[in-house]
């Protein structure tokens, strides 16, 4: 019993935690914001490789599934015909822009928001695993059409349902290789710090 300390009070006070002094505590909140600074950094260099990581994946999966190349090619004519056709007829430019500008929005929200959101979660609630960054994504980019119409189609005919079935394949990919991307680079890193 050498190693005791002979207390008056008794051993709870001198187990009792000591407080902390206030540059102790400083430091400690300066390397929580450069941390959380460092995160965002990452994360938002990350997000920017991933998003043209599934534009990409995207257009090679239209471009080399047959049935989805036929379709874009007959719409991609049609549409380039019909505009043109338009603007010989006295529509304004300004129906193209509207039409570009519902087309951006589109690829906006198919190849930006899912893994912005999926990447907010995950930084916020501290979950680094490839499997939550690769189908999370995938998941979420591959129901965005299916939440966007509100609900499945029940009357479509088997050939339409096959292609729903292979554009939502081809988002599936699309959203998974965004979030992998994204957690090959800023998510894999095991952070025992708890959330920044």
């Amino acid at each position: 019993m050498a190693n005791e300390r002979a207390d008056p009070v008794g051993p709870a006070l001198w187990l009792a935690p000591r407080p902390r002094s206030a540059a102790i505590i400083r430091i400690r909140h300066e390397t929580i914001r450069m941390r959380f600074i460092g995160r965002l950094f990452v994360g938002s260099l990350a997000l920017l490789l991933a998003i043209p990581c599934g534009a990409a994946i995207l257009g090679l999966g239209a471009l080399l599934d047959p049935v989805s190349r036929e379709v874009l090619g007959q719409l991609g004519l049609v549409g380039l015909f019909s505009g043109l056709n338009d603007l010989a007829s006295g529509i304004g430019p300004e129906t193209l822009l509207f039409a570009g500008v519902a087309f951006a929005r589109a690829l906006f929200v198919l190849l930006v928001v899912p893994p912005v959101l999926i990447a907010v979660l995950g930084e916020t609630l501290n979950w680094r695993s490839a499997i939550w960054y690769g189908a999370g994504t995938g998941l979420l980019t591959a129901l965005v059409p299916w939440l966007a119409r509100g609900a499945a189609r029940t009357g479509g005919s088997v050939a339409a349902l096959g292609l729903e079935g292979r554009i939502t394949a081809i988002l599936f990919l699309t959203g998974a290789a965004s979030g992998l991307i994204y957690w090959l680079i800023a998510g894999r890193r095991d952070h025992r710090h708890g959330a920044v």
